[in-house]
C-alpha cells in the first residue's frame, strides 16, 4: 500500500475508493518500471472501469497539465516519488470548479 509513501494532491473520492486507487497505484508500480507511465495508466484505469463502472480516465507521467470536468466523487491527484498519477470518471455536465492539475 502506498499509504505515507503517496503525496495526496485533491481529491473528492470516499476513503474505500482513495484505497482502492492507492492499492491499484501500488500494484502497477510492482508491475511495470516507473519509466512505463502507460502501462501503469491503463492498469489503473482497466481495473477502475471493471469496479467501479465504465469512463474512468488515468493519467500518470511526470511533466503534464489538465482541465477537466469530472463528476463528483471520482478523482484524485496523488504523487508516489516523481510520478504523478491523475484519476477520475468524467463528466459531460456543467463545468465543476474544481482543481486544476
Amino acid at each position: 500500500m502506498l499509504e505515507g509513501k503517496a503525496v495526496m494532491g485533491e481529491t473528492d473520492m470516499k476513503q474505500t475508493m482513495k484505497e482502492d486507487a492507492l492499492s491499484l497505484a501500488a500494484k502497477a508500480l510492482d508491475c511495470f518500471d516507473v519509466t512505463e507511465p502507460t502501462q501503469i495508466a491503463r492498469f489503473i484505469k482497466k481495473e477502475f472501469d471493471r469496479k467501479y463502472g465504465l469512463g474512468w480516465q488515468c493519467i500518470a507521467g511526470t511533466h503534464f497539465g489538465s482541465f477537466l470536468t469530472h463528476c463528483s466523487g471520482c478523482f484524485i491527484h496523488f504523487s508516489v516519488g516523481n510520478l504523478t498519477i491523475l484519476l477520475f470518471k468524467g463528466s459531460a455536465g456543467e463545468v465543476e470548479s474544481g482543481p486544476t492539475v
